[in-house]
């Protein structure tokens, strides 16, 4: 594979996994302006938010059999016409409840780019390249929560929240047209697989037996729900707690997003040196540190604007470090089923991510300890997890190594 193409893969596999969080970034700073014309709360609003993650969530479950089934291009276009849709109607919308059922449709659709670009990573990478391979994509990714909320604030500012749906919808057009011109054909679509439904389940639930899937994902989510936490809680954290206004929100909101993405190619850097394994664990320590000092300045009443800007840049780079290997060790175990596998490990963590952002609309009003009480408890939740997990995956390797010298004997 020659550099540009390497390149101009990333780039197309990255836009697909970036149309989801461009989607939930963009838009947030309207939600005053959604609660004002839908004549509803912000923290209704904010259940959009957890309708998307919900909708995300199921439809990794629904692409994951597809994509194995029928390739990955079929399903692929397919979802992207459906987020094109959703998305015009979004701009259209007059009610709340409505407002919150396409979010729900919307997020079906675009999620078929997620697990489609997660699944060609492991069809077109070896396994050592795949944590490196996502820190690139992360760098891609970071685009978005570093773009979106920054144009959104201006584009809700001049012109209305609507016009918003509109760019949405333009870039998923955009990128249907890229996907269908650039991508290669990374899968034979394999006919034995089933899409009964007693089937599918079987699969997920022997993907979901591997320690290796289910140490790594639920690490990995259990974490990551910690960035769905800041995310719900941001417009009521920065625009009502703090009286920023939509513009300023946008780029704070950016700022924010570089430590996510300085973080994700410092990974990329420090895994010529140290193994996935390592990152993932001193990324979680440094968490975990990071968490119990945010909650105690929150407790303390200690926290102004720029301390909590602070401590939250710094809590999401540990989110960069642990994510991209989190991710490659998940998916490292399969190659026939690798569709199904990202899809599960999809579902796990924007299913935890739809929960906690439900917890931020109910508890998040006005104070910062509620958010800082949640990403506290996701973060040791998820180190006791890892740690707890790495003890069933040395247990299998040492029981496969027991079997292979009884089959030599």
């Amino acid at each position: 594979m020659t550099k540009a193409k390497y390149i101009k893969l990333i780039f197309i596999l990255g836009s697909l996994t970036a149309l989801g969080p461009f989607s939930i970034d963009m838009y947030l700073p309207g939600f005053e302006g959604i609660a004002n014309d839908l004549n509803t709360t912000v923290a209704k609003v904010s259940m959009t938010l957890s309708s998307y993650f919900i909708g995300i969530s199921a439809g990794q479950l629904l692409y994951g059999p597809l994509l194995d089934r029928f390739g990955r291009k079929k399903p692929l276009f397919v979802g992207i016409l459906v987020y094109i849709l959703a998305s015009l109607g979004c701009s259209f919308v007059t009610n709340i409840d409505t407002f919150i059922g396409l979010r729900f449709i919307q997020a079906v659709g675009s999620c078929a780019a997620a697990v489609a670009s997660v699944a060609m990573v492991r069809d077109l990478f070896p396994v050592k390249d795949i944590p490196k391979v996502f820190s690139l994509l992360m760098l891609v990714v970071g685009l978005s929560p570093m773009l979106a909320p920054t144009i959104g604030g201006y584009v809700t500012a001049y012109y209305g929240w609507h016009v918003v749906f509109l760019i949405l919808m333009g870039l998923g057009i955009i990128i249907l047209i890229g996907a269908m011109i650039e991508l290669p054909n990374t899968y034979v679509p394999d006919t034995s697989i089933s899409l009964k439904p007693k089937l599918i389940i079987t699969n997920f639930i022997s993907i979901l037996r591997e320690p290796q899937f289910y140490t790594y994902a639920f690490t990995g989510a259990v974490a990551f729900s910690g960035l769905f936490t800041y995310v719900a809680s941001s417009p009521i954290l920065f625009m009502t707690i703090f009286k920023v206004d939509p513009k300023t929100y946008g780029w704070i909101f950016a700022f924010m997003s570089l430590s996510f993405i300085s973080a994700s190619q410092l990974n990329s850097f420090l895994l010529r040196r140290f193994k996935s394994e390592q990152m993932i664990f001193g990324a979680l320590i440094t968490q975990t540190i990071l968490s119990i000092i945010f909650l105690v300045a929150a407790l303390n009443n200690w926290l102004g604007l720029y301390e909590t800007i602070a401590l939250l840049f710094l809590f999401l780079a540990c989110l960069g470090i642990s994510n991209p290997n989190t991710a490659g060790l998940t998916l490292a175990p399969f190659t026939r089923n690798a569709g199904s596998a990202s899809a599960l490990m999809g579902a796990i963590q924007l299913g935890l991510g739809a929960l906690a952002s439900f917890v931020v609309g109910i508890f998040v009003i006005d104070s910062v300890v509620p958010m800082v009480v949640i990403m506290c408890i996701t973060t040791i939740t998820a180190f006791v997890i890892l740690n707890i997990g790495k003890r069933n995956i040395k247990k299998t390797i040492i029981s496969s190594s027991d079997q292979e010298v009884t089959i030599v004997h």
